[in-house]
């Protein structure tokens, strides 16, 4: 690991202890949330695996209903009983917030609250499998929403979950090693540095002292 490019001072080891402190408390914050996002991952997917099931299940029985009504109905009686929808529907978003990740939230409403309303037809005119495909429709409509938001979910907390995997690999692997070997390398420079400086001063003061001596053998009488 390079070291960093710095001036080898006491203040520059102070300043980079700082970082490397900072570094550290935030790489604990980064796995953390890691850990808690991949747990909530795991969770939602299983909930968006199970409600998938539920709503391909009920799909599947809509579905066949709409097969059986086509069957004993005309094409032309049964385009248009569906042709001009009775009941409108609309769709409200708003969002929520998990591990920083803004999690869409789906609502729906209807023009009316009558129940009946989602039906745009006489029921004299058609059969009974019609009637149970638009209301097993109505029904599954939360959970297909739920299941949306769910899916959403899923994908957006990966996308959180790689990125905050990014950030703590950098960290553990690139920052905090490149920290720690430059704080090593200054403290080693200011450790030499100091045993460079006692040296000279000890020498000076050998110097100083030999020329003392000298200076008492030449001037004895110098007090």
């Amino acid at each position: 690991m390079a070291v960093m490019n710095v001036n080898p001072t006491r203040m520059e080891l102070t300043r980079l202890k700082k970082q490397l402190n900072t570094a550290l408390k935030g790489h604990k914050l980064l796995k953390d949330k890691r850990d808690e996002l991949m747990r909530q991952f795991l969770d939602t997917i299983r909930e968006t695996k199970e409600l998938r099931e539920r709503v391909e299940s009920a799909i599947r029985g809509i579905n066949a209903a709409f097969v059986t009504a086509s069957s004993v109905m005309s094409k032309e009686a049964l385009d248009t009983a569906l042709l001009y929808p009775k009941q409108e529907v609309y769709l409200e978003q708003s969002t929520r917030n998990i591990m920083s990740v803004d999690i869409p939230v789906y609502k729906a409403e209807t023009r009316t609250s009558e129940k009946s309303d989602i039906f745009s037809y006489g029921f004299a005119s058609t059969s009974f499998e019609l009637d149970d495909a638009v209301e097993g429709l109505s029904e599954l409509l939360p959970d297909m929403l739920l299941l949306a938001e769910k899916e959403k979910a899923v994908k957006l907390m990966a996308d959180e979950i790689e990125k905050t995997r990014r950030r703590v690999n950098a960290l553990e692997h690139v920052l905090i090693p490149r920290y720690t070997e430059t704080i090593h390398f200054i403290a080693m420079k200011l450790e030499e540095n100091d045993r460079s400086s006692r040296a000279r001063l000890m020498k000076v003061k050998d110097m100083m002292v030999t020329k003392q001596i000298e200076y008492k053998h030449t001037h004895p009488d110098a007090v």
